[in-house]
């Protein structure tokens, strides 16, 4: 029998351009996916909008509250572009047993994070995340013979429209290069964006560039101590990299999840950590000292800025 998954939240163009790959990876038989239901909160898209999706896709039933697709599925897929919402609208269904992919950023805050990973250490089946933790070309990089491509020591990347929204990808691009262990993150300098600087606990460096700019493409420029690579991903690859990655452990196809929760969370704690050290002057900012009581990047002003870039407020 087919896992049933519902799709909570519509906001972006993520749930249609999912859909397709979800479907895709059904027909290979890498999964066994059916989407049986949607539901839209409204915040950033038009009255109705959940019907009109689930005629557009072939979805059998649009609910008007996400707890009447319940007993319909086996798990869901939170794509609310208010993350603030991440986790009441996961909650029920956690503690439903059913098994939750959170769309990125999984989280704005500490204290939103802490519940994740609560879930993850009591054994729910939680995943999520920016698709660029399993860059392709960044994964087909560090396969090769170190002996070859050198051991890595730095990188950059810059990543534009956004601080957290899309600048997430920046710190999950360089996650999936460099792997976790994260020590301190500190704000260097602004040009027209905020230059980032991240310390890994064994010696590797980062620098970032994120905030509000023309979309730029996914990019990332690695140095080893053999040479200098510049990577630019292909946008018409991530979706199913991720997808790819975590279907399996989300349909219980397996019970081992692509990568531990704490280490597929540490580009938002990363992320958090940015934010506290630009609104600090540049203090060094540890990630075992982030609070659980910092407010993090505001989800409702960000929808509604969202909302108001596709259509007039209500």
């Amino acid at each position: 029998m087919s896992f049933r998954i519902g799709l909570v939240g519509l906001c972006t163009s993520h749930p249609g351009s999912w859909i397709p790959v979800i479907r895709k990876l059904t027909e290979e038989k890498i999964v066994d996916v059916e989407i049986v239901a949607a539901w839209d909160s409204g915040e950033t898209r038009p009255d109705n909008f959940a019907q009109e999706f689930c005629e557009e896709f072939s979805i059998p039933h649009a609910v008007k509250n996400s707890l009447d697709m319940m007993d319909m599925v086996d798990g869901v897929i939170v794509h609310t572009t208010n993350w603030d919402k991440h986790i009441e609208q996961a909650r029920p269904f956690v503690e439903a047993g059913k098994s939750v992919l959170v769309d990125k950023p999984i989280a704005g805050n500490m204290s939103d994070l802490n519940q994740l990973l609560d879930w993850a250490k009591q054994g729910k089946r939680i995943t999520g995340g920016s698709s660029l933790i399993y860059t392709k070309e960044v994964r087909e990089f560090l396969a090769k013979p170190v002996s070859e491509r050198g051991e890595v020591h730095a990188a950059y990347s810059c990543i534009g429209v956004d601080d957290f929204n899309y600048g997430i990808h920046a710190y999950a691009m360089v996650s999936c290069l460099m792997g976790p262990g994260v020590s301190s993150v500190k704000y260097i300098a602004s040009s027209r964006q905020k230059h980032i600087s991240i310390k890994w606990e064994n010696g590797n460096t980062a620098i970032l560039t994120v905030g509000k700019a023309a979309w730029l493409p996914f990019n990332l420029t690695i140095v080893t101590d053999k040479n200098v690579e510049f990577i630019k991903a292909d946008t018409s690859l991530i979706y199913r990299s991720l997808l790819e990655a975590e279907l399996p452990y989300l349909t219980g196809k397996t019970d081992t999840p692509p990568m531990p929760f704490d280490a597929l969370v540490e580009p938002e704690k990363t992320a958090l950590a940015a934010r506290i050290s630009w609104m600090n002057n540049g203090q060094e900012i540890f990630l075992t000292d982030l609070r659980s009581d910092d407010t993090g990047y505001d989800g409702k002003q960000f929808a509604t800025e969202y909302r108001r870039s596709r259509m007039q407020p209500k």
